[in-house]
């Protein structure tokens, strides 16, 4: 069946069967929402199944949004991180590539450069000061 043929099929089902459709499909617990909203939700599920869904990125700022918790701005290129920790000044560059530089090499994540400043796990939004909480 295609995609949109199974979307629109979702309007003649009751909520026992909106239910079940979305055990099978997510195979999680159903929603506690009403059928309208079940309807919505499966319908955004079979999308999302057959389309690829949200980037990590795009999912993890929903969450955030959704939580009400602190919101993280991305590194963008061009941009300088600037941290002191322990009376050295560390500066990350982000470059028009948007590779991460530090220290003359390369890195694939702000948490990595903090972890390597620091020797702890850091969060690298947190530690360069791009997750701030919500006003």
């Amino acid at each position: 069946m295609a995609l949109a043929d199974e979307v629109a099929s979702l309007d003649t089902l009751g909520i026992g069967e909106l239910r079940a459709r979305w055990s099978r499909l997510t195979g999680g617990p159903v929603p506690k929402v009403g059928t309208s909203m079940l309807r919505l939700a499966l319908a955004w599920e079979l999308q999302a199944h057959a389309l690829g869904g949200f980037p990590r990125a795009t999912s993890q700022a929903l969450d955030q949004l959704g939580r009400g918790a602190t919101r993280t701005a991305p590194p963008r290129a061009g941009m300088r991180l600037v941290r002191e920790w322990q009376g050295q000044v560390h500066v990350v560059e982000i470059g028009e590539d948007e590779v991460i530089r530090w220290d003359g090499r390369t890195w694939r994540s702000l948490s990595e450069v903090a972890r390597a400043i620091t020797g702890t796990r850091w969060s690298g939004p947190a530690f360069f000061g791009l997750k701030t909480k919500p006003a």
